[in-house]
């Protein structure tokens, strides 16, 4: 049989064909789709506040959290609990307390700058430049993943 067709398979999510031995960077490719949302409140947290559903989370001291305008409905893995990675305005960070519906939460503690309307990019890249694999995501979101 001839032809001239190509599976791109798993490639075309932005994702490495046999991650984790490889990245994308390996293979010398870009991120194929980004997920963003955007800062649209800010919370100051102190010692033993708790955040998310059923309070999954629990300030070990003061932090600043920012609220983002991306939940599971808009497709963010439901799944993926505190310490996914995400970046605000490409500087990398952590999602805190469980993923609502139309809404996650992120430390923003040591994120100088961010602001109401910061860019917060869940996986892909930043305006910046700053890439987020994919991947990465998914494995913070994988059941053996400490959340």
């Amino acid at each position: 049989m001839r032809g001239d067709w190509v599976r791109a398979g798993i490639v075309l999510y932005g994702s490495a064909p046999d991650y984790p031995e490889r990245t994308i960077a390996d293979w010398g490719l870009q991120p194929t789709m980004t997920l963003t949302g955007g800062l649209i409140a800010i919370q100051h947290l102190q010692k033993g506040d708790t955040i998310g559903y059923g309070s999954t989370f629990t300030a070990e001291g003061p932090m600043t959290i920012g609220v983002v305008s991306c939940g599971y409905a808009d497709g963010y893995p439901r799944h993926c609990g505190t310490g996914t990675p995400v970046l605000v305005d490409g500087v990398r960070t952590r999602l805190v307390g469980r993923v609502s519906m139309d809404m996650l939460t992120v430390d923003i503690t040591d994120v100088a700058g961010a602001h109401m309307g910061s860019e917060v990019t869940l996986w892909g890249k930043a305006a910046n430049g700053t890439v987020l694999p994919i991947d990465e995501v998914a494995r913070a979101g994988e059941p053996s993943a400490t959340n």
